[in-house]
């Protein structure tokens, strides 16, 4: 019960690498609220867990603002963020991803991030406590051709964290990051172009463990670095990629 008496607002949670969060903290004795575009998503995902529930959209800063107000209402400034919620474009050249998904990727992956922390971060400094976890990407670290804005969006959010995280380290707020590989997502088929066995092939031999990351494995590697185990963390982007960016 590493997470006992914690609250935590977790975007995207109601499916993916956020359900899988969101399963764990809960497991770990977190309160949690599961907010989600989906919001029907969200309360089916919220009911299974005994959480909170909120539909969000992590691009807009009214919805962010609300999805602040709800929080606090139910239990309080948050102990934990986790800035989960993502999309991608389709790969493609470039020079041809669209003007209006290119926006989308960077309002959905990068923006949130600026309006989660002008939401939630005074209340942190006013406590003098506050943990945020980003879920970032290899495609960062080790970006793959033909998902070039996705990959330059997700750098954004691993820089972004560093920043976050020397410049809250003296209010005592921790900021770390997670860079997952590709998983069992609804993303899945958006990174690969299209779910087939071979494209499957394709994507596991770049990873050494091969096999792609899961929920399971997502929540584990929260779970510890939003504990009081990873009190002396902070700055940090772990790759849990099987050995992807090695």
């Amino acid at each position: 019960m590493r997470l006992k008496g914690k609250t935590a607002v977790i975007t995207g949670a109601a499916s993916g690498f956020g359900a899988g969060i969101a399963r764990k903290f809960v497991a770990e004795g977190a309160r949690v609220m599961i907010a989600d575009l989906n919001a029907t998503g969200a309360t089916a995902m919220a009911a299974e867990l005994g959480a909170e529930a909120c539909a969000v959209d992590v691009s807009e800063a009214a919805s962010v603002q609300d999805m602040h107000d709800t929080a606090v209402a139910a239990f309080g400034t948050p102990d934990i963020i986790v800035n989960n919620a993502g999309i991608t474009h389709l790969p493609q050249p470039l020079e041809e991803v669209n003007e209006t998904d290119f926006d989308r990727v960077l309002a959905v992956n990068c923006k949130s991030v600026y309006l989660t922390a002008r939401a939630f971060v005074p209340g942190m400094k006013a406590r003098g406590t506050g943990t945020i976890l980003n879920v970032a990407s290899t495609a960062g670290v080790s970006p793959r051709p033909r998902l070039n804005w996705y990959n330059a969006s997700k750098g954004w959010m691993i820089t972004a964290t560093k920043a976050m995280a020397v410049e809250l380290a003296p209010l005592g707020i921790r900021v770390n990051a997670l860079n997952p590989v590709a998983g069992e997502t609804p993303l899945l088929a958006s990174f690969m172009g299209e779910d087939t066995p071979e494209m499957r092939a394709k994507f596991l031999s770049t990873i050494p463990l091969g096999r792609f990351s899961t929920p399971e494995d997502m929540g584990n590697a929260a779970a510890f670095l939003c504990s009081d185990e990873a009190s002396m963390i902070t700055g940090v982007c772990m790759e849990v990629d099987g050995g992807r960016c090695i």
